[in-house]
Formats: structure tokens, sequence, C-alpha cells
């Protein structure tokens, strides 16, 4: 690692033009494939530096959201995130990581700030950015000298673990009330996000970012958008666009019931009134797709426990890793938590108290939605609803049968992708759901009504 990407003389630079200096910089783990790394940051006012009166910070972050995060001896507990690919390739992985790393330094500098804002009033707990390669190129002209490197993406942040000490575990499911704090959190952050994209019918930002290799093909037609991305089009990393090579694994794979299930042509299907060449998987994901209706709103992308924080009583939690927020329905976000990280008892309670009722998850066959999952919907939809509101923004209905239509698209497609890459977490229980969903008849009508209007 050169000095230049080190990453404590990288948060000097960043934290000495908020006239702060860097105590201590310890890294907490590296990135996937060696990317970069996380590192906890301790920083103190500058006693030779001044606060930088001639810094332009950005206007939602005042010098007040710093000190307010101080110590009492002005020390400030921060997170570096440090992006420093090794190689340069061409191939769909490496261009889905750099492009998820550039979403969430702008989800950092510009979504959460606004999230925040709200926080008191419903909004969701996130880290706030202090600084970012990304501001730092913005205020300089992208013209300018970077001395940190052009493929670098540095974030400084807030470290929630002081409010949240609690992290999640990989794979494992989480409690009882964390699982109600996570759906509290969801409901505020796609509430919250309703608010920022506004009421009604609307036309998508063409700074959106498109899958990755569409987005590639882009930039070389127009060097200039790299510097205008956004999030991610179609938030997530799972959805049919950016995965035709293992659904096509999927689709020739005559040894999995989802190869039919999913991937058979509806005109080759007698039990589907319909002449579509489509599968219900390319059916499922052209409804899912963003287009600007109303009920889209941005959604996390990468729900599941490893990626929260929450509080000692866990009551509370606040998630992280924003790589693939992007544009989506909020139920996407619901149908990867409900897999692989609510424990299955909770999905098949049936009284209030969460005992488990005597259902057994059939192997091979369906089964329906069960009162355990209708409650948690319930409770996610009921906080959803209730914070949507304000004097300046009224956003359209979303009745229950609706909710529960696009909740079962989601199911879909989500074990699409879980059948195509390997299934994990309440795996009996997802493909249960999805084998009722698709016997639906008033589902399957429902689908085509949807992708033909």
């Amino acid at each position: 690692m050169g000095s230049s990407t080190h990453p404590r003389h990288v948060a000097q630079v960043l934290l000495s033009e908020l006239g702060l200096d860097v105590v201590s910089c310890t890294e907490l783990q590296s990135l996937w494939a060696g990317y970069g790394h996380i590192c906890a940051v301790e920083a103190r006012p500058s006693p030779t530096s001044p606060r930088a009166a001639t810094h332009e910070r950005n206007p939602s972050e005042p010098r007040d959201s710093i000190d307010s995060e101080a110590d009492g001896d002005g020390t400030l507990h921060l997170v570096l995130k440090l992006i420093a690919p090794p190689t340069r390739h061409g191939d769909e992985g490496h261009l889905r990581k750099m492009l998820s790393y550039q979403v969430e330094q702008y989800f950092y500098d510009e979504v959460a700030p606004a999230l925040a804002a709200g926080e008191k009033d419903g909004g969701p707990a996130v880290a706030v950015c202090l600084a970012s390669t990304r501001r730092r190129m913005t205020a300089a002209g992208t013209e300018a000298e970077q001395p940190l490197g052009d493929d670098l993406i540095a974030t400084v942040m807030t470290d929630l673990r002081g409010e949240y000490p609690v992290a999640g575990e990989k794979r494992a499911a989480l409690d009882a009330r964390q699982v109600h704090a996570a759906l509290e959190w969801l409901a505020r952050f796609h509430g919250g996000s309703w608010k920022l994209l506004g009421a009604g019918p609307r036309r998508l930002d063409d700074a959106l970012l498109l899958p990755p290799l569409e987005e590639e093909s882009r930039r070389k037609q127009n060097p200039g958008r790299a510097s205008k991305g956004q999030l991610w089009l179609n938030g997530g990393y799972t959805y049919l666009a950016t995965r035709r090579s293992e659904y096509a694994a999927l689709a020739r794979d005559g040894s999995s019931e989802w190869c039919a299930a999913l991937c058979k042509p509806l005109n080759r299907d007698p039990s589907w009134p319909s002449s579509s060449p489509s599968s219900v998987a390319e059916l499922v994901a052209e409804f899912l797709t963003p287009r600007g209706r109303p009920f889209e709103t941005y959604i996390h992308g990468d729900v599941k426990s490893e990626n929260l924080f929450a509080t000692d009583a866990g009551d509370r939690v606040a998630f992280f890793d924003f790589q693939y927020a992007g544009v989506g329905l909020g139920v996407c976000d619901l149908a990867k938590l409900f897999t692989c990280s609510v424990p299955l008892d909770m999905l098949l309670a049936g009284d209030e108290e969460g005992r488990a009722a005597r259902i057994k998850v059939p192997r091979r066959g369906p089964l329906a939605m069960g009162a355990g999952e209708r409650r948690l919907l319930e409770e996610y939809r009921g906080t959803l609803l209730a914070r949507r509101s304000s004097p300046s923004f009224s956003p359209p209905e979303y009745p229950w049968e609706t909710f529960v239509r696009h909740w079962e698209a989601a199911l879909v497609d989500w074990c699409r992708f879980q059948a195509s890459w390997g299934f994990w977490g309440n795996t009996e229980w997802l493909q249960a759901r999805v084998r009722s969903i698709l016997a639906d008849e008033g589902w399957r009508e429902w689908l085509l009504r949807e992708v033909s209007s």
C-alpha cells in the first residue's frame, strides 16, 4: 500500500480541511478481494490549524454537527471507508463493486443528510458524513489535481457504535426485539425516501445508474457522466438485468424445480392463460423495474443482520452499507430480511405473543401466508403509512391488497435469485411460499394485468 493511499494519510488529508487532526487510525476489516479497508478513526481539533473559515462545507453539514459528535475532550469517533482497488479489471463483478462504492458515497453525501434531518420526525438513524473524496473533488473542480488518486474513494463518517454497540452477525437471525426495530427502521427509511422523491408519478433522473455493463457503455459515450452518478436506477444487486448469466444457468438446470416454475416461457406452459414468450421470472422482473410509479421509493438493497448495529436493549437499530441503494419497492428489502434474518418461528407464529404455531413448512408443497408473516407485514406497513404524511407531502394510498401483491412479487424475484445463486436462510419457507404464490390464479392474473398496462 502506497503512502498516498494509507488509511491514516487519507483520513488526515480529508479531516485537515475541517481543522481536525487524526489521533489514531485502526483497521476494523478489509473489504472484499482487497478493494480497501474500514477503519476506526479518532480525531481532535488541531491546535495549530484554525477551523478553516474558507472551507466550503456542505450546507446540510453545519459545523455544529461536528461539535455535537465530540467527547468532552473534543475527540471525535469516526469511521473511514477507503476504496483503493488493487488492479483494474473489465468484468461485470469489478464494475458492479466500483459503481456500488460510488453509489454509497453519493448516498452519504447527498441522501443521508436529508433523511437524518427528519430523524426527530420519524426519519431513520444514519451515519453523518463529515468528509469525502467526492466533496473534495466537487469543491476543487474535476480538472484540479487530486493528490489522493483518481481511483480512490474515501468517506469519513460518524461511528454508529457509540449509540448502537451491538453488531449484527453474518448470516444470523436477529432476536425478536431487533426484528421489530429493523422493521421500524426500514419503514422510516422507505417513508422518508418517499418524501424525498415526491408524491405522484415522477420522471426518474437520468443520472441514476444503469446495470454495470450498460452504465459502463453509457459513460464511454459520455465521459462526463462519471462525475454525475447518483444511486442505482434499480436498487439491490439481485435483479434480473444484472444476473442474466445466473438466470441462464438456472434455465438449463432441469434438475431444479425452479427451472420450469420460473424460467419456462408462458406460451409453453398450459397452466398460464398467456401467449407471452416471457417467463414468470422475466415478467416479475419487468414489474419490479422502477419507472416512476408513486409507490416506488429508495431501498437499501442489501438488508441483512450483518449490515446493522443495534442498541444493547435491541429496541433500535441503524443500518449501514448502502452500496446498492437505489429506486425500488420497499418490499424487496423485506424479502431478504424475512428470508435471511428473521427467526422462522416469527414467520410461522400463531399468536400475538409470538409463540410458535404447530405449522410445518412443507419440503415440496405450498405454504400460504401465515399469521406471523402477516403480523410483521402489517407492522411495517402501519409504521410506513403513519410516518409518511406531512403538511407539504401527501403520497398516494397503499392498500393492503396492493401491498401484498407487491410483497408476493418480491418473494418470487428473491427466490429466482437464490435458486440461481444458492439458497440460504429460511429457504424451505421461501420456496413453499413461492409455490403457493405461483399456484394462485388471482396473483397470476394480477401480474399479467400489471405488465400489460
